[in-house]
């Protein structure tokens, strides 16, 4: 054996025989001054084969086993990897397996997986994870699977297949009124435990309320259809109506934009920017390539999550939920069911003019103080302070303005954003309920119109067209009305989502706003400035006449006015 390291554990196995022809005993090179008194019976097999062999054939075992037995014999004692049986391999598994391993049909595996936010994942390696397979699968993780598979509502779900076999049994044999009892016993389940799971804190929900909102505010358009259910559609409309309402009453409204798929909105709800669209108002065309089924799932589950979040909204600011209107002296108590009241209640308060009912008769609002890194300083002390002045500026922008709108007007966004803005809104009283004043008031300051020619005009109002709201929104400040009175061409209409940086594109309308309010901030602090000089002037003549009549006091003469 011309290899010394296989030369060397030859000898120290059991089948080495030295050349005198007796065989290794004890291969160790130390030996044992204490040898085991039991030895190994497969040991002594072994080397009596050896020995049989040297003396029928005359060789001498190292000659009898070649270096490639001895590498056999190493490597069958090694433990050899299998394929696929570790790594990214067994991390995921396919939905066909899933829904084996769970128990569920298709569409109940696709509702458990909305349900639970439990989605789709892509593998790097999709020949391993395919056992050498590049077919197309949907992968899920098993962790994910394991995790699905302790969810009580799949228990729900069997009970459901259950009841719906028994209803048909019922239907089948025609029993008077017992299709009609077993409706009262269809099992149902809640979300409110899959809401705490995936959100644990108030912040993880804002943060997922932009899909939320979309959503919701999309189901409130839809008209009585059979592919969704008409009690779904109602509740979508009134928590996205509570929802408004909230903006309103918090002023947290920041951003409008005005788009082909319908109008995009801002708000800073508690210092987490929030971001939705509603659709336009026209009719309803029914999509065929469009699951309405999975929607609905999706649906089920945000209405759990509004809910609550809507709870925390209003007690957040010490209003009353559900929202009791104040209409005049009265309160108006909300009323849920299907009755005429309870429509004539949802109409009211989908006009949102009115103010809701606070938690005790004077509630002081609570004013929110911009932190300061280090107090201390008086520069970032006096920056905070800025910015609070220019919010609440903001948030007051249409205060102590009526507007007034016409009929060919999408009222409802429209009443949104003005009463977000401290704003008083109305319309024709053939529209709606909800109006506050009528047409002939002489006290409306703008009329919002969307045709060139009015039959009656008012000279103590500006006639102007809706994009005059959406702009001053956007501008933070009351643009000029010249631009936008019932005819005229109106300035193209620049997205406040848009934010260039260095070196980008910038329209050159927007590089006019921007200069215009550079120098409005200019003015406005020199005007400050005056007006703080003129104050500390003040101060200083005031103290100065206080002197002089202490000391013409001390010097015995009385002050002469001059006539």
């Amino acid at each position: 054996m011309e290899n010394p390291i296989l030369e060397k554990k030859f000898q120290k196995s059991q089948f080495y025989i030295d050349p005198q022809g007796k065989p290794n005993s004890n291969p160790n090179p130390n030996p044992n001054p204490n040898p085991n008194p039991n030895p190994n019976p497969g040991h002594s097999q072994m080397t009596k084969t050896s020995k049989i062999v040297q003396e029928h054939h005359g060789w001498n075992a190292f000659d009898f086993l070649s270096v490639r037995h001895v590498g056999q014999l190493i490597a069958s004692k090694m433990q050899r990897d299998r394929k696929y049986e570790k790594g990214e391999a067994t991390q995921f598994i396919t939905r066909r397996k899933a829904i084996q391993k769970l128990q569920l049909s298709l569409p109940d595996f696709r509702r458990l997986c909305i349900l639970k936010g439990v989605y789709p994942q892509e593998p790097k390696k999709k020949k391993a994870v395919g056992h050498g397979s590049r077919a197309i699968h949907t992968y899920y993780h098993v962790k994910d699977i394991a995790f699905l598979s302790h969810e009580p509502i799949i228990k729900k779900f069997r009970e459901f297949k259950h009841y719906m076999r028994r209803l048909k049994r019922v239907k089948e044999k025609r029993v008077k009124g017992a299709t009609k009892r077993m409706r009262y016993c269809r099992p149902t389940y809640k979300l409110d435990h899959v809401v705490r799971e995936r959100y644990p804190t108030f912040a993880d929900a804002l943060c997922d309320l932009d899909d939320c909102l979309s959503l919701l505010f999309l189901f409130a358009t839809f008209p009585k259809m059979q592919r969704v259910n008409v009690h779904r559609i109602r509740l979508c409309r009134r928590l996205t109506v509570e929802f408004m309402h909230y903006i309103i009453a918090s002023k947290s409204l920041r951003k409008v934009f005005i788009s082909i798929k319908g109008i995009y909105f801002q708000a800073d709800i508690q210092g987490t920017k929030v971001n939705w669209v509603i659709p336009h108002a026209v009719a309803h065309n029914y999509a065929t390539d469009v699951d309405y089924k999975i929607m609905e799932t999706f649906v089920e589950f945000y209405t759990t999550l509004m809910g609550f979040t809507n709870y925390r909204f209003y007690n957040s600011i010490n209003l009353y939920y559900p929202p009791q209107l104040n209409i005049g002296n009265t309160t108006k108590q909300p009323v849920i069911d299907d009755s005429e009241e309870s429509d004539i209640y949802e109409e009211q308060l989908a006009a949102m003019t009115q103010q809701l009912k606070k938690h005790g008769d004077n509630v002081d609002e609570e004013i929110d103080e911009f932190p300061v890194v280090n107090p201390e300083n008086p520069d970032e002390v006096e920056m905070a302070k800025m910015e609070y002045k220019n919010l609440l500026r903001f948030q007051n922008l249409f205060k102590g303005l009526k507007f007034f709108l016409n009929r060919e007007i999408p009222r409802e966004y429209m009443v949104f954003i003005i009463r977000s803005f401290d704003g008083e809104v109305s319309w024709s009283n053939t529209g709606s309920l909800g109006h506050s004043y009528q047409e002939d008031d002489e006290t409306i300051s703008h009329q919002i119109v969307d045709r060139p020619n009015q039959d009656k005009k008012y000279l103590s109002r500006y006639y102007i067209q809706p994009q005059w709201v959406f702009d001053c929104v956007n501008a933070q400040k009351l643009v000029p009305v010249e631009d936008y009175f019932p005819g005229e061409l109106l300035p193209p209409h620049l997205s406040p989502f848009v934010v260039e940086e260095e070196g980008e594109y910038i329209p050159p309308e927007k590089l006019a706003q921007l200069s215009e309010g550079q120098e409005g901030e200019e003015e406005g602090e020199e005007e400050e400035e005056e007006e703080e000089e003129m104050a500390v002037a003040g101060t200083e003549a005031s103290e100065s006449e206080a002197e002089d009549k202490i000391s013409d006091k001390e010097n015995g003469n009385s002050p002469v006015k001059k006539k």
